[in-house]
């Protein structure tokens, strides 16, 4: 995989909109009904149901439960709503996110890092957030209202994502960290700033919870290649970071593309001695 910001938004998307499209015709099917008998039946121009059966739209609560109706199938419209509900929440922009504030996005967090056993995130772009420094999270989220104008709640956000951090210490979780070494050469907000989190990342990945690899620069590359950052939360989800919004992957299908990416990756990594060593020629180079 390589990374693509929009191909990896219309992909997952448009395949979960064709799945419940597929879905659909066949409750259609299986009531005898043409689409254009279906469309006439709900007042549809009679191109609206080929374009949700081909996955081009995703079909709103009212048109479920129309087309339910006319199918007799009202036993499904529970189920069906909430598969589409689930297509419309995978693909949310960034400023929809933050638009109440980075605090909140921090916080609203939180419960899914406490309740998940095993996380695994993938990094190509910044540091991973659970090992960050106050001061790096701080200049990464300015740069965020900078961005993207999003809410300046700068300091409460930084103070959520530290609390966060706890997690590290307590609780049950694993946490397998994987970076590719550039990210640790990516001055953010100075040398100072960039010198105080390389030096955090030795003593954190010290700790009992927390397996900290590296690729290093110039390591062949077979299907490991590099990809957009990831996290995956147990084998239940994933949040993926594009450029204009996250991603949820909850698929298993998808959700095993992923773990499969993730394991790739991290046999490319080196770990312990080797990994030290790259984060200190990291801070010997800002010097």
């Amino acid at each position: 995989m390589i990374q693509q910001t929009g191909g990896v938004s219309s992909s997952s998307v448009q395949e979960a909109k064709k799945a419940l499209g597929q879905r659909l015709r066949e409750v259609r099917k299986d009531s005898g009904l043409t689409a254009r008998a279906l469309a006439g039946l709900a007042g549809w121009h009679e191109s609206k149901c080929s374009r949700i059966e081909n996955g081009r739209v995703t079909p709103s609560d009212a048109d479920i439960r129309a087309w339910a109706l006319h199918c007799q199938a009202q036993d499904q419209v529970a189920d069906l709503i909430a598969t589409a509900r689930a297509i419309e929440g995978m693909y949310v922009e960034w400023r929809r996110l933050e638009g109440a504030g980075l605090k909140r996005l921090q916080q609203g967090m939180k419960p899914l890092f406490e309740s998940t056993r095993r996380i695994r995130c993938y990094q190509s772009w910044v540091v991973p957030g659970l090992l960050q420094t106050a001061d790096y999270t701080t200049a990464v989220l300015n740069t965020v209202v900078a961005l993207r104008g999003a809410p300046n709640d700068v300091r409460d956000a930084v103070a959520s994502r530290m609390e966060r951090q706890n997690v590290l210490h307590h609780g049950e979780c694993q946490f397998a960290m994987v970076v590719e070494e550039w990210v640790l050469r990516t001055v953010i907000g100075d040398a100072s700033v960039m010198a105080g989190q390389l030096g955090h990342l030795i003593g954190v990945a010290s700790l009992p919870a927390v397996s900290l690899g590296i690729v290093p620069t110039g390591t062949p590359r077979g299907a490991g290649w590099p990809v957009e950052s990831f996290t995956m939360f147990d084998t239940n989800r994933v949040h993926v970071e594009l450029v204009s919004a996250q991603l949820s992957v909850t698929q298993p299908r998808e959700i095993a593309e992923y773990e499969r990416t993730f394991t790739e990756l991290a046999r490319l990594a080196v770990y312990g001695k080797a990994a030290r060593a790259l984060i200190t020629a990291a801070i010997d180079a800002l010097e």
